[in-house]
């Protein structure tokens, strides 16, 4: 088996096109395939029939040495019974075209061409046995093949009865068989002898075949017991003698796979050398092939000299078969065949010889006539010829249609995978009849009595496994696939198979796209795009008759009701469509189509458990572990806000944590278990960890999405618990692992600050919190087996204080940068990395708006004229260092909105502490400090900041305002703690009134009066107040001034100036006429001051009139307050 696969290809037809000759395949050459195939044309009707050689071990091709006459075959060759390559593997024991099939030769094939199984072919199996269904109406020999379905291909192997029952009667196990056949079939069943003709015949043709070898090697002498040898031949038409059957399935010699054996206290299977290793890392690619090439199978070898993918008709076969093919006749390749010249050919024999040829693209055949064993003469058959052939006359038609026919009538009623069909003739019956035996198996005491059940679970596994690895297809395929696993898993003996078991769910669990993106509604789903490649896993079966009553079951005394579909006459075979296409009828097998993600993720976490369950049942040292009952709930931790010590305890449990991380990196294995690195318990346990951790963070997204918030900071403490075992076990930990853990620890900060945002609703929260269902108690008792799972404890506490809970957030995402900064991966997951420090800004800025809010209420509870406490201090210095914090964040990633949003709340911050310090006393001698001024300058250098983030205010409108607004307010509050408590200690009255002047006026620069938002109003209050203070300002100075004439002048001009623009912004608010008439009241007094300076009547006149005139603009103000005192009344 050292030569490569798909080594051959099919050839161009030799000789003539027009006379349909048979396409040859040389052995050795690798010529370009044809694309028609060979077609055979046979008196007047065509059979298409085309073979590829997908493997082949025999040497190139030499000419067969044509025997002299009279040579005597009965005198054995100096070669005899030597290895020859050239005759094939049987070499040593018969020779013959056809060695006995092992009874799971099908098996061998499917492992080595698993592309085909379950999809393009229809069936795999010996040429012997393709041969023996074809010949069953022309024969009254007896038929006993094992059936099993994989997908859409059959596999078709010899179920020897006899040899079976001999075993039985030594071992004890199949009895069950045994007792079903004598009962329904043969009372008397007995072993048949062989008789010594048949020996005779069978070393005739093994002397005749070696003699054909050219000079083959020195003499060596011939073995006594040459006789005695198990020979067999393809032209002995009805011989049932062969192969020793196999235990139920065959093991190394130490082990026993046996059922009677094990249950007679030997070991129980280890599987280690059964699965391949799971790698680590958690990609479909990755996923197990089943058997190293050292212990393919564990014996289930693919022996056949080659294997053919034969296309009869519209049937697709892969067949394996050893017979013998030379040179030397006219065309590149031959068969040769011995004949007893007194016995003529018959149809048996010849439609054995035109089979063999088609499957072997054999286009000549040569036979050799003896008498007696002396050789008489030679003579060359073409392949097209044989069905013509005197006493061996055939219809290749009805060969075609017996091949349909059967293929429909199997196919139709074998639709349980998994299961072992029996298809059944008695010697001389024309009766054909089916059997379920897993079904007949599983009602006797032990089901895993079938020896079939353990090569149809591997390969069930195998096509599954090959199916995930086309990554380009495995979308369409996810229910075959599906279906495959779930009917391996259905098969095989958990306490037996753990490694299998174990394997399969994790593929199923693979299935599962955790992450999908979300489909709109109406959107067909591609895992329901099945087509017709996939099949029921609970199909049902197809009724008992169609439409001419051919399947009937237990109607004629004859049958009997246990089997599953009958053939009542074998000649009903040969009529065209019979069983006309039933097999394409396939029931579909959807794929389980989850429509939220909650189901989907119980789903996967339930084929994770089952693995889970398989890995630790098969470690041994069970008794060393801390005993723990899956049944009862793994308490949760609840803290209570005196307990957890704050942010000072986490400080401490973080940097634990970090230096755990650490060592991570250098690959710290701990595993309470046992478990032994690198073994496939150990690889296998990592994936399911893997796994499970991945489904709860899942599930932890959507409960955050829907606002659950307990139940998402429980999913997501699963998820680290099971991430907190996977670093116990993990010998070498991947950059995608460390990535998911950043990921899992930000979505965990981001659940911790929405459960301080909705303090409300915490009872709710907590219920949610400790609730558990049974499944997450075993997948937890099984991470406790490993380690202690309390790594992450400090992050998923669900605590009643808001702000250990915001400090806990933070950490998380701190946490979550660190793991960043540990390998390249900030570099490589830049989108993540900036959602993180996006985050850490954000709860940074939350945590900062707490503390400051809380200096806040201090200030508020305390009494006016006591100075600032210690306590309000060390508040304004956290909540100063968080807002710094988050800033550098937000300026590190270019996130100049967030940045300035940051620099406004450090601004209020200045302006809280500013309030602090009013000055303490008598409200009438207080004064506007220094220490004011200082704060209040400094919130204005924040502010200012704050805008050059911005740089426009096209990058945010909303914030531009907002900042904006805050800067003028901050400076109107500026001037007016300064008009009103002026502190005229420190400065001169001037420096103070040019002081406010200047501030007013800073502030009038940003009060944006025109834009038309919601602001505007208070934007025109504000104006329309800065106003009315600058002219009363200006009023007074006028009045107090005496000297230069210049200055007062200029303060008559802005008091007029700001009086007027006063009332043009009163007059627009609607809400403001007491505002409006003290602005009027004040302009009417300065016309009056001004009047007293006047000396002309003329003058005083025009300026009594000007007064008039303001007052008669009053009656607006009037009819507002009349209005609104109305209003008032009315209510």
């Amino acid at each position: 088996m050292g030569d490569s696969k798909e080594a051959g290809a099919e050839a161009p037809p030799a000789g003539a096109a027009a006379r349909g000759r048979l396409s040859l395949l040389s052995q050795g050459d690798s010529e370009e395939p044809s694309a028609q195939g060979s077609a055979l044309f046979l008196g007047g009707s065509e059979v298409k029939s085309r073979a590829v050689v997908k493997y082949s071990s025999a040497p190139p091709r030499t000419a067969f040495a044509r025997l002299e006459e009279k040579t005597d075959l009965k005198l054995p060759p100096a070669n005899w019974l030597r290895e020859s390559a050239r005759l094939g593997p049987a070499g040593t024991t018969i020779l013959g075209n056809s060695k006995k099939s092992k009874p799971f030769s099908s098996f061998g094939m499917a492992y080595d061409f698993i592309d085909s199984v379950g999809n393009d072919v229809d069936v795999v199996s010996d040429s012997e046995n393709i041969k023996k269904l074809l010949k069953i109406p022309y024969s009254k020999s007896h038929v006993s093949m094992a059936v099993h379905r994989i997908g859409r291909t059959l596999l078709l192997d010899e179920l020897d009865i006899q040899e079976l029952f001999m075993r039985s009667s030594q071992t004890g196990d199949w009895t069950w068989l045994k007792e079903f056949y004598q009962r329904l079939i043969d009372q008397k069943w007995q072993r048949k002898k062989k008789s010594k003709e048949h020996w005779y015949q069978k070393a005739i043709l093994s002397k005749f075949l070696y003699y054909s070898i050219n000079g083959d090697g020195a003499a060596q002498p011939v073995p006594s017991a040459a006789e005695q040898q198990e020979p067999s031949s393809s032209d002995q038409t009805n011989d049932s003698d062969g192969a020793s059957w196999p235990a139920p399935f065959e093991m190394p010699s130490s082990v026993s796979e046996d059922p009677s054996a094990s249950s007679q206290g030997s070991e129980p299977l280890e599987p280690s050398y059964i699965v391949g290793h799971v790698a680590s890392a958690p990609k479909e690619q990755n996923l197990t092939t089943l058997f190293n090439d050292g212990e393919n199978s564990q014996g289930l070898k693919n022996d056949f000299v080659r294997n053919i993918l034969w296309t009869f008709e519209d049937i697709h076969m892969l067949v394996g078969s050893n017979m013998p093919i030379f040179g030397g006749g006219r065309y590149p390749a031959v068969s040769l065949r011995l004949r007893d010249n007194n016995k003529p050919i018959n149809v048996l024999t010849g439609i054995d010889y035109w089979l063999d040829n088609l499957i072997c693209n054999v286009p000549e055949l040569v036979m050799c006539f003896h008498v007696n064993g002396i050789v008489q003469k030679y003579e060359m058959i073409k392949t097209e010829e044989i069905p013509n052939l005197e006493n061996s006359n055939f219809s290749t038609k009805v060969i075609k249609d017996i091949a349909q026919n059967i293929l429909s009538f199997l196919k139709s009623n074998c639709t349980k995978e998994g299961h072992t069909y029996w298809l059944f003739k008695a010697s001389g019956s024309d009766i054909v009849k089916l059997y379920d035996l897993t079904t007949l198996c599983e009602e006797t005491e032990d089901k895993y009595q079938n020896p079939f059940t353990m090569p149809v679970a591997i390969l069930l596994y195998k096509v599954a496994c090959n199916m995930m690895m086309k990554k380009n297809q495995n979308k369409k395929h996810y229910g075959t696939i599906r279906t495959l696993l779930l009917n391996c898993v259905r098969l095989l003996d958990k306490s037996r198979h753990p490694q299998i078991i174990a394997s399969a769910n994790y593929m199923l669990s693979e299935l599962f796209q955790l992450d999908e993106p979300k489909k709109e509604e109406n959107s067909e789903s591609p895992l329901n795009e099945n087509s017709d490649e996939s099949y029921s896993e609970e199909e049902e079966e197809m009724p008992d008759s169609d439409e001419n009553g051919s399947y009937s079951t237990g109607s004629d005394p004859s049958d009997d009701n246990k089997a599953v579909a009958v053939i009542k006459s074998v000649g009903e075979l040969s009529v065209p469509e019979k069983y006309k296409s039933i097999h394409q009828i396939r029931p579909s097998c959807a794929f389980p189509v989850c429509h939220d993600t909650e189901e989907r993720c119980r789903l996967v976490l339930s084929y994770v458990l089952e693995g889970l369950k398989s890995v630790d049942s098969s470690i041994k040292k069970e008794s060393d572990l801390p005993a723990a009952d899956p049944n009862t709930p793994i308490p949760l931790k609840y803290e209570d806000e005196s307990a957890g010590g704050g942010p000072e305890g986490l400080e401490k449990q973080m940097a634990l944590f970090l230096d755990k991380m650490g060592s991570l990196q250098k690959g710290n294995y701990s595993s309470q278990s046992g478990m032994i690195p690198g073994s496939w318990q150990h690889k296998m346990k990592l994936q399911l960890i893997l796994k499970s951790s991945k489904a709860y963070y899942v599930l932890s997204d959507a409960a955050m999405s829907l606002q659950k918030y307990g139940r998402a900071l429980r999913y997501i403490k699963l998820a680290l618990q099971s991430h907190d075992t996977y670093c116990c076990l993990c010998t070498n930990m991947l950059s995608e692992v460390l990535l998911f853990l950043s990921q899992y620890l930000t979505l965990c900060g981001d659940i911790q600050l929405m459960l301080a945002q909705n303090a409300n609703n915490r009872a709710a929260h907590l219920e949610e919190f400790n609730y558990q269902t049974k499944e997450d108690q075993e997948i937890l008792h099984s991470l406790h087996r490993e380690s202690s799972c309390q790594g992450f404890a400090w992050a998923t506490d669900l605590s009643t204080d808001l702000e250990s809970q915001l400090s806990v957030s933070c950490k998380c995402y701190e946490a979550a940068n660190e793991i960043l900064q540990f390998s390249d991966l900030k570099s490589q997951n830049p989108e993540h990395y900036v959602q993180v420090l996006k985050r850490m800004g954000n709860i940074r800025n939350e945590i900062g708006v707490f503390y400051m809010n809380q200096a806040a209420a201090l200030q508020s509870e305390r009494v006016v004229s006591k100075s600032v406490s210690t306590t309000e201090q060390q508040l304004w210095k956290k909540s100063f260092s968080c807002f710094e914090k988050g800033i550098h964040n937000f300026e590190s990633i270019d996130d100049a909105t967030n940045a300035a949003l940051l620099l406004c709340n450090t601004g209020r911050l200045m302006r809280i502490c500013a309030q602090a310090h009013c000055g303490a006393g008598d409200e009438f001698k207080r004064e506007f400090s220094p220490e004011e001024g200082l704060y209040y300058n400094k919130a204005v250098d924040y502010y200012l900041k704050a805008l050059r983030s911005l740089g426009t205010r096209d990058i945010h409108p909303a914030v531009w305002d907002s900042v904006n607004w805050e800067l003028s307010t901050t400076y109107f509050t500026m001037a007016t703690l300064q008009q009103d408590y002026a502190p005229l200690s420190r400065k001169a009255q001037e420096q103070i009134e040019k002081e406010v002047s200047e501030a007013m006026m800073k502030s009038l620069k940003h009060c944006d009066v025109d834009s038309v938002s919601a602001r505007q109003p208070l934007c025109q209050y504000r104006a329309a107040t800065i106003h009315h203070r600058l002219a009363s300002m200006y009023h007074s100075c006028l009045r107090n001034q005496v000297g230069d004439e210049h200055l007062r002048k200029q303060h008559r001009v802005l008091a007029d100036l700001h009086y007027s623009k006063a009332v043009k912004l009163f007059q627009l608010l609607k809400d403001a006429p007491c505002e409006l008439l003290r602005v009027q009241l004040e302009r009417v007094a300065f016309a009056e001051f001004q009047m007293t300076s006047q000396n002309s009547n003329v003058g005083k006149l025009k300026t009594l009139s000007g007064a008039l005139d303001t007052m008669v603009r009053t009656k607006h103000a009037f009819q507002l307050i009349r209005e609104e005192l109305v209003e008032e009344f009315a209510q």
